[in-house]
């Protein structure tokens, strides 16, 4: 079955659904897993609109909130007994990192959550979901 599943996770309670199903099947199967969080890319519009001060002190606050929510992963993962890593991805589409981080370190599931958006709301509001199916030939296990 599966042997090293990276779960993906932005902190946000959808995502923490998804981080607790993926922790109990890796403890029930005996699997390690891939904590991943991404920030995504900045726009041109906004890089240009900000000062470097407010740009720096943007990703300050970014890269301490994504610690945050991976130590807290890390903790839920080292509570349950499982061998994890955590993983923080930088300036990259969030679907595009994720299926790179699960190639890269080995992985042969992802487990994902998705919002469920259907219609003009998906097309409007984009699903990294969509796009990681989309892109992997990966197993993916998508938790709502």
């Amino acid at each position: 079955m599966y042997k090293h599943i990276l779960i993906a996770t932005d902190g946000s309670d959808l995502a923490n659904k998804g981080l607790k199903h993926g922790l109990s099947l890796a403890q029930a199967i005996g699997a390690k897993v891939l904590i991943v969080s991404v920030t995504d890319v900045w726009s041109s519009s906004l890089i240009s609109a900000a000062s470097p001060a407010a740009i720096e002190d943007y990703q300050a606050a970014m890269n301490a909130s994504v610690e945050q929510v991976l130590a807290d992963a890390a903790v839920e993962a080292k509570t349950a007994g499982i061998q994890y890593q955590t993983k923080h991805v930088q300036n990259r589409y969030p679907a595009d990192a994720i299926v790179e981080a699960a190639q890269d370190m080995g992985c042969d599931l992802i487990v994902i959550s998705s919002h469920g958006r259907r219609g003009v709301r998906k097309m409007l509001l984009g699903s990294q979901t969509s796009e990681v199916l989309a892109s992997t030939t990966m197993p993916v296990l998508v938790v709502r």
